[in-house]
């Protein structure tokens, strides 16, 4: 397959370039910044530079990748996670405006489908979300929904993986979780009952590569581990492996006034299903749940 990659350099990205390398793909990588076309190529991949909020440079450059195929990856997130709605601000621009250029340009330079990385956990937020929350979840919800419709219409296939959320080496958001818990700054709330669908990076990428040619057109999965874990389990998890002293206990109203986002976010009880994924792609984590993925955590902590 010809692979047009958008958002080569985000959390997926690499890993998932160096998958689609591996399998044999021909891989368009696309960028913003020049200074990661190095990079980009010592991977294996042909770097494309453009914005995706440029409708023109984007569709010269997808057009000059002739790609069969388009993943959407596009984000612009903190390299430490998301940790109040602001964040979300240019990532959820890329995902109404981006996601409606791409969608174009894929048609037009006449690619037979686009599979696009969702946010599996938007499904466990409530009618009762503040605004400035609501904006993330418009915005997932306006990328679904433009690349469902695009299925529907005929112009492309579509395809849309909910993921859970990311962990693993290389993952900015694990990485400074383990930075924090080895200072003893990340605490466990006393009364939580969360439960929260997480995917390795690595597995995450090996199901953007299955759903390339496995996936029916206009499906949508849950990407995820076998067992959803509380907040709680991964910060001991963490401590335990990093060889940190136990984390502090706090009443549930400390991280609320501190970081009401990121406490919403982490509070969410949202058990959700790989089965299907499993049934229709042909693919299983190779990290099943979070402590088997921990191993590789710590390898590159």
């Amino acid at each position: 397959m010809r692979v047009f990659l958008a958002g080569a350099t985000g959390a997926i990205g690499v890993p998932l370039v160096r998958q689609l390398v591996a399998a044999g793909h021909h891989v368009t990588a696309l960028t913003r910044s020049e200074g990661k076309v190095g990079m980009l190529r010592g991977l294996g991949a042909e770097p494309a530079v453009a914005d995706a909020l440029d409708a023109e440079a984007l569709a010269r450059a997808v057009l000059a990748a002739r790609p069969t195929h388009v993943i959407h990856q596009l984000t612009a997130l903190p390299k430490s996670g998301v940790r109040r709605a602001r964040d979300l601000e240019p990532t959820n621009r890329l995902r109404i405006e981006g996601t409606r250029h791409l969608i174009s340009a894929a048609a037009a330079a006449g690619a037979r489908r686009i599979v696009a990385g969702s946010f599996g956990l938007f499904q466990g937020v409530g009618e009762d979300t503040p605004a400035d929350v609501r904006a993330g979840i418009d915005a997932v919800k306006s990328m679904e929904d433009q690349v469902l419709d695009a299925s529907r219409r005929g112009q492309i296939e579509g395809v849309i993986l909910r993921y859970g959320l990311f962990y693993g080496p290389g993952t900015g958001s694990t990485e400074h979780m383990v930075a924090l818990v080895r200072r003893r700054l990340l605490p466990i709330v006393r009364g939580d009952r969360s439960l929260l669908p997480c995917i390795h990076i690595d597995d995450a990428a090996s199901a953007t590569v299955a759903a390339l040619d496995r996936a029916p057109s206009g499906a949508s999965y849950d990407i995820v581990d076998d067992r959803a874990v509380s907040m709680t389990d991964i910060v001991l998890m963490l401590a335990e492996q990093a060889g940190a002293p136990r984390p502090i206990t706090v009443p549930a109203w400390v991280p609320r006034l501190v970081a009401p986002y990121l406490t919403r976010i982490t509070s969410i009880r949202l058990p959700l299903s790989n089965a299907r994924a499993k049934a229709e792609l042909g693919w299983s984590p190779s990290y099943p749940t979070w402590r088997d993925g921990l191993a590789s955590i710590s390898q590159a902590a």
